[in-house]
């Protein structure tokens, strides 16, 4: 992702804030992964949907928006970014691809890292506090506000400060993400307050209620002995911590440098870091639908059956043996 990767108004700059990674490897590093990643997404989406039972199940909510708000990180900027790699350069080369770009890259990511903070607190209110959720009342101002408020503010922040802002925007169609620096970013106190309310603050507080409620459901299992209550969460707790490490052990490192830097460190310092960091951000989203899979056995074991069945139906080619027929004479009677 691009948070913090502001790019100067040349082609050589554009150039060396690329991963020194060869671009065909990169090329298909993310389109092997993006393939399954998008279809797994999609079979999840309509999982939880068509099902009755996954579709009223709370603890599912969070999950479907976080894979509804990274599908057009996966459709939009992912394919972008081959594209980019195939021809060199942005393609096709109009302010609006430009503009998509960034509301993929910086809204709908930022958006999930804000989804997944919001997912490890609402862990806490299921497991530890469910009482609250027991009525319409409470269900509307513990689970349902909440969600309202944070996508509603979100599509509203981005929208407005990518299409409606009265700022002129740079656009390097030679540059990744055309140049990465949509004009927001420097426009008053925006980029500053996203960096922080959106990226650093999710991540910490996500990081934070993550311990905090693995350590809660050990202490409360000791307390209680009642491991079979806790037999029934372990599915949902063990899907939030995947989640977290894999999202803390890339994001919180790429924004913990770059306060490094606002903090004085040289920018000579952790850039190819930063770079890499950077290049990896996109494998949080590529791998976040395989880890929800394991929330849902019966999606498994329906695919399993599905592609056993696949398997089973592909015709096998032989080869044709032809029968000869032997004429056995018939002894005659004398």
């Amino acid at each position: 992702m691009s948070f913090g990767n502001n790019s100067d108004n040349n082609s050589e700059s554009s150039s060396s804030s690329e991963v020194p990674i060869p671009r065909p490897v990169r090329f298909w590093l993310m389109l092997l992964f993006n393939i399954p990643s998008v279809a797994c997404s999609f079979l999840l989406i309509i999982h939880i949907i068509m099902n009755r039972n996954h579709r009223y199940a709370l603890h599912n909510h969070t999950i479907l928006l976080l894979l509804i708000c990274n599908l057009p990180v996966q459709l939009i900027d992912i394919n972008f970014y081959l594209i980019f790699f195939y021809y060199g350069f942005v393609q096709p080369s109009q302010p609006i691809v430009c503009l998509l770009w960034w509301l993929a890259d910086f809204g709908f990511y930022a958006g999930g890292l804000v989804l997944m903070a919001w997912l490890a607190i609402e862990r806490h209110v299921f497991i530890f506090h469910d009482r609250l959720l027991l009525n319409r009342r409470g269900r509307f101002l513990f689970h349902y506000l909440p969600l309202i408020i944070l996508v509603t503010y979100l599509l509203v922040f981005y929208l407005t400060v990518i299409f409606l802002l009265p700022c002129e925007n740079t656009y390097l169609y030679t540059a990744l993400v055309c140049g990465q620096s949509p004009c927001y970013v420097s426009y008053g106190i925006l980029g500053l307050w996203e960096f922080t309310v959106h990226i650093m603050i999710p991540i910490v507080l996500e990081g934070i209620a993550s311990i905090a409620l693995l350590l809660r459901v050990q202490i409360q299992k000791r307390r209680l002995r009642q491991s079979n209550q806790w037999r029934r969460q372990r599915r949902m707790i063990i899907q939030l911590l995947l989640v977290t490490t894999l999202n803390i052990g890339i994001n919180f490192s790429s924004s913990a440098l770059f306060c490094a830097h606002l903090f004085g460190l040289s920018a000579e310092y952790g850039t190819e870091v930063q770079l890499y960091l950077s290049f990896l951000d996109y494998f949080v989203i590529l791998l976040f639908p395989f880890i929800c899979l394991s929330q849902f056995p019966d999606l498994r074991k329906t695919m399993k059956e599905k592609l056993l069945g696949v398997v089973r139906r592909r015709p096998h080619h032989t080869d044709t043996v032809a029968h000869t027929r032997r004429d056995i004479p018939m002894n005659r009677v004398a």
